[in-house]
């Protein structure tokens, strides 16, 4: 039991070095938003500010990759829901610190935060700054209907399922808990996009 007890402190006692190593280093402006309000439009649009743009779905898709999973979105959706019930909420998070402290960067755009506990796992290793996107759920289901991507439903039924199961992840606590809130309804995408970039030159001030 004493070499158990000794083995968790060792453990613990690394983690909290390599969070004070880093703490303070890096700024992670994290994008958060329900599908169709506009994510996409914003990391575009402010990724050339940042050092690195990196997408918690893309991390989750490689994962996927990796282990086999069929790459389909409802597919993808459920292994996001597995391997955070796995490793923990905050599973995802902790994979993008691992390719960020293997990068000579200082501020990372993150696209796609679901849960407090992933805001918070950054917050470990650096400032973070939460900038959330709105739009209702009827103009997001009339753009995704619009763009016919693939994955994107095909009427309100589906269109529902997939909002809740972003939110049981925890999306919605992150938006609404945001540092920064933006209502894409009636915006061009120069209006919505400068909004943001304004913000983040600030952030960053460059």
């Amino acid at each position: 039991m004493y070499s158990l007890i000794k083995s968790s402190n060792l453990l613990l006692l690394k983690v909290l070095s390599i969070e004070t190593t880093y703490r303070g280093r890096y700024l992670f402006i994290c994008v958060a938003g329900m599908p169709g309000s506009g994510k996409t439009l914003i990391v575009n649009g402010v990724k050339h500010l940042v050092d690195m743009a990196i997408s918690m779905g893309d991390v989750v898709r490689r994962e996927a990759m990796r282990r086999g999973i069929e790459m389909t979105p409802k597919s993808i959706m459920e292994f996001a829901k597995q391997v955070r019930r796995e490793g923990g909420s905050d599973f995802i998070a902790k994979e993008v610190i691992k390719e960020v402290l293997n990068k000579d960067v200082e501020v990372v755009l993150v696209d796609g935060v679901r849960s407090l506990e992933e805001v918070n796992t950054f917050r470990k290793f650096g400032d973070v700054y939460v900038i959330a996107i709105h739009s209702s759920p009827k103009t997001r289901f009339l753009r995704l209907i619009s763009r016919g991507r693939d994955g994107d439903p095909s009427d309100w039924d589906d269109f529902m399922v997939r909002d809740l199961s972003e939110l049981e992840l925890g999306l919605g606590s992150v938006i609404a808990l945001a540092d920064l809130m933006i209502v894409n309804e009636d915006l061009s995408v120069d209006e919505l996009v400068s909004q943001v970039v304004n913000k983040v030159r600030e952030l960053v001030r460059r």
